[in-house]
């Protein structure tokens, strides 16, 4: 499974809007900027979380967006879904009964993956915005890398 770049994307702006509005509006400009993502793309992204109530806009001079409320009640779920981007492991149309073969039944492995979509919802649920930003989230990554290159040594 991956993630496309909307997703990834508007996260990766939430959690810059989230370090850096401190109770004031940011341009997305100053997004765009630091984290390496079209100016563009980014106000069609910040248009969808502005309609699903995750940022609000401020306009005039100064103006720009700032979250709609607090990073600890923002999911990185309801970030990802705000864009459009539901989580799919399978390749049957997500909520319908038929399946993906031609006879409309279902393939051996779709309820392994249709558990794992389940799965990744309920870690991305699990994680607020504030995690991410206040390096909250726990994971092997790091340790692995650090492993590797230790037994290197």
């Amino acid at each position: 499974m991956r993630l496309s770049t909307k997703g990834r994307y508007a996260v990766m702006a939430m959690a810059d809007l989230a370090v850096h509005s401190q109770n004031r509006p940011v341009a997305l400009a100053d997004i765009a900027e630091r984290q390496e993502i079209s100016l563009s793309y980014l106000e069609q992204l910040f248009g969808r979380l502005r309609k699903g109530g995750l940022v609000k806009s401020v306009r005039g001079p100064g103006g720009g967006y700032m979250l709609s409320r607090p990073g600890a009640d923002i999911r990185i779920s309801d970030i990802i879904l705000s864009v459009d981007e539901p989580i799919q492991t399978t390749r049957c149309s997500p909520g319908t009964p038929a399946g993906c073969h031609n006879n409309k039944g279902r393939c051996l492995t779709h309820d392994l993956w249709e558990e794992l979509a389940n799965q990744i919802y309920l870690y991305l649920s699990s994680i607020s915005l504030e995690d991410v930003t206040e390096r909250r989230v726990l994971g092997t990554s790091g340790l692995i890398q650090g492993f590797e290159s230790s037994a290197a040594q």
